[in-house]
């Protein structure tokens, strides 16, 4: 399955995010935007290869596409056999993750680590590729510690591209593998935009997707007049309807109105039903329905109701059901 299909999806995509992108927050943003493209959590490859939680690891729901796998790893044959798995689930792309900068992550010699081994990343995004149809894209860093020269960035992308990277996912920080916990490395490393923006002027060929800082969507469409995407990864959980307008002004499409907080609410109802009925909480699904009401009279209250009636064993649909009746006749 060649990029092009994915319609321009990258043109903005929430990033990935581990404890935040799970299938429910991907069916809360849904509601947000038809039109983006979505991540799951990173699973490592080699978890799917032993796991009998498989499904728990990579199911997701009809209404989530376009998603995109992510994967982590370093060992080419799981990786290939991950990137099969997600054809056959039916997803629309397999990412490599070479920026994660955790000390757990770099133990299993994964993560931003491996941009010190360009040559090793090419061999599993070329195992990656020749496993099945979907596009095989890498999401990294600018460089990690004293490796973070342009000429040495310049180099681990052409050796992916040349491999079969359909695509490039830049975090405009460099990561720091000692000193720096990962929280810090979203933070503290200097954003450099202008790196990222040179190697879209440098490789025009190339797909460019920029990460880091993102927090509006002014700004996202000012980074669009110099890269091919842009993704956004806390600013979309802590406030989702912040995005509300994404399908409109970044894709040019007015087919459906902007979404509200309690239209959101009502959109999950659905999927809630099939969730309880399957045997699943409804907590997993409310803990991320409370960040779609902020900045208004009463909202702390809403929250605390919605988490007390949810958290409740029994609880089901009718409890989202009540929370967008309040939500309605609020206006909201």
């Amino acid at each position: 399955m060649p990029d092009s299909l994915l319609n321009g999806a990258y043109r903005f995509s929430v990033a990935p995010m581990m404890d935040y992108t799970d299938r429910h927050f991907r069916v809360l943003m849904r509601q947000v935007t038809r039109r983006s493209l979505l991540y799951t959590e990173m699973v490592v490859a080699q978890a799917l290869h032993h796991s009998e939680r498989r499904e728990r690891l990579i199911g997701f729901d009809p209404c989530e596409h376009p998603l995109a796998l992510q994967v982590g790893g370093d060992d080419p044959q799981l990786l290939a056999e991950a990137a099969r798995m997600a054809a056959e689930r039916g997803y629309d792309e397999i990412n490599l993750n070479v920026g994660c900068p955790s000390e757990k992550v770099q133990k299993g010699r994964f993560g931003a680590c491996l941009m010190a081994e360009p040559a090793h990343v090419a061999r599993c995004v070329e195992a990656m590729a020749a496993a099945g149809p979907l596009p095989v894209t890498v999401k990294h860093r600018i460089g990690i510690d004293d490796r973070d020269s342009y000429g040495e960035l310049l180099a681990f992308v052409d050796a992916l591209a040349a491999a079969g990277c359909a695509r490039f996912s830049v975090h405009a920080r460099k990561a720091w593998l000692e000193g720096l916990d990962p929280k810090q490395n979203r933070t503290i490393p200097p954003l450099r935009y202008e790196l990222v923006h040179a190697l879209k002027h440098d490789r025009p060929q190339l797909r460019i997707e920029l990460n880091g800082g993102l927090q509006d969507l002014q700004t996202c469409q000012q980074q669009l007049q110099q890269v091919d995407g842009v993704m956004v990864g806390r600013a979309a959980y802590d406030h989702p309807l912040r995005w509300a307008a994404v399908d409109q002004e970044l894709f040019n499409d007015p087919s459906r109105p902007q979404a509200s907080a309690s239209s959101v609410v009502r959109g999950v109802i659905p999927y809630a039903e099939r969730w309880c009925s399957s045997g699943g909480r409804l907590w997993a699904i409310a803990r991320h329905l409370v960040q779609v009401v902020e900045g208004v009279s009463g909202a702390r209250h809403w929250r605390r109701d919605l988490g007390q009636a949810a958290g409740e064993r029994s609880a089901g649909p009718e409890v989202l059901e009540r929370a967008a009746e309040q939500l309605e006749e609020r206006g909201l």
